[in-house]
């Protein structure tokens, strides 16, 4: 292998695999990084078994050829060569690869290729197209809800359904629920579910840039991997497998108070609750008063600590329905409010023992449910 790239392309090819490289595995190659001519193109990708990421980065190919470069070896490397071009060859009798920038000369001990995980070559011809923007929106709006316990593995995945022209995504801990929908641009060949990593999501939301592209989606059939497809990028994931909760049975029906609030104040309000409630188990109480004819609603969200204080936040708001006193884990607040991009937002709440469900105002694809926390006295 004798290739040419330039240094800023590497970097960020580099960057992006990286994320899914095994730093910890008992396999020495899955802490490197495969290095493959590929029809014109230098192809770089990393795995942990569970992920995998490719990243295809424009280069001026001399010789074909491939091997497995140590991960962070390389990328620290490459990080620190000022030269835009950097030239790489390979000793394929002994495995060492010279990279050549500048004044730097720089030779590796790397793996043969051949004990590289293969990595699956989709057939995109059954994939959905999903618009980029709309997913990592969608993946921003739920992820966050996923559980870190691994005690429940479902509840650490998000659950993804196609069905006809609608994509679902929902994640939920046992504490919230998110929900959230999307119109595809045109309908799936098949119905889809399946329960896709936390993790995997996020690095594809990190990874997925806004130039208005589809990204193409595929599950092929028995392999229990789910493929996302971008221009330059592809990311497969392991499906996490078991039966996800039915989440429609834990959104409530009804509420006997809806109260809409202006999101950058309630969330201002949140945080400041959250410097105080987190040293008393993340408690936020909110007091939800209607007001009257002469005088606007009120809620107040406060946070309190034995140690550090107390703070109080009062924002007005439009309340339909009753007084109410509520308490919520404030972190779960904020954290909900902080993927809300409308103006205004809706929490709607039934008593001080049901779930509250906060909604964004003017759009009817996505629902927040979040359950109360004890108010004591």
């Amino acid at each position: 292998m004798k290739v040419s790239v330039l240094q800023e392309n590497l970097a960020h090819g580099l960057s992006i695999v990286s994320r899914a490289v095994s730093p910890r595995s008992t396999l020495p190659v899955l802490a490197n990084v495969l290095i493959a001519t590929d029809d014109g193109r230098l192809r770089l990708s990393a795995t942990n078994l569970e992920l995998g990421i490719t990243c295809w980065i424009g280069a001026k190919i001399e010789e074909e050829g491939s091997t497995t470069v140590p991960a962070r070896t390389l990328t620290d490397l490459v990080n620190t060569l000022t030269d835009q071009r950097v030239d790489l060859e390979l000793n394929v009798r002994t495995q060492k690869l010279n990279v050549r920038s500048g004044a730097s000369d720089t030779t590796i001990n790397c793996i043969d290729a051949q004990e590289f995980p293969p990595l699956p070559v989709p057939d995109t011809s059954e994939g959905i197209q999903i618009n980029v923007a709309d997913l990592k929106e969608m993946i921003y709006q739920v992820v966050f809800a996923a559980s870190v316990d691994e005690a429940r593995p479902v509840l650490t995945g998000v659950q993804l359904r196609v069905e006809e022209n609608t994509i679902t995504l929902s994640a939920a801990d046992g504490f919230r629920l998110s929900l959230r929908t999307a119109p595809l641009s045109s309908p799936a060949p098949r119905s889809v579910e399946a329960i896709i990593p936390a993790r995997a999501l996020s690095e594809l939301a990190r990874i997925a840039s806004d130039g208005g592209q589809a990204v193409t989606m595929l599950l092929p059939p028995g392999r229990n991997q789910v493929i996302f497809r971008l221009k330059d990028v592809e990311l497969i994931s392991q499906l996490i497998e078991g039966a996800y909760p039915d989440v429609h049975q834990i959104i409530p029906r009804n509420y006997q108070t809806r109260t809409v609030l202006n999101t950058k104040s309630f969330l201002k309000a949140c945080k400041q609750a959250e410097i105080f409630a987190r040293e008393s188990s993340l408690i936020a109480r909110i007091q939800i008063n209607p007001g009257g004819e002469l005088q606007p609603g009120t809620v107040e969200i406060s946070g309190q600590s034995e140690e550090t204080g107390s703070n109080q936040n009062v924002v007005e708001a439009n309340i339909d329905g009753k007084p109410m006193l509520i308490a919520f884990n404030v972190r779960f607040l904020r954290e909900v409010l902080d993927v809300i991009q409308t103006p205004n937002v809706a929490l709607e709440t039934t008593s001080e023992t049901s779930p509250g469900v906060v909604r964004p105002v003017g759009e009817d694809n996505f629902t927040h449910v979040i359950m109360p926390m004890h108010l004591g006295n």
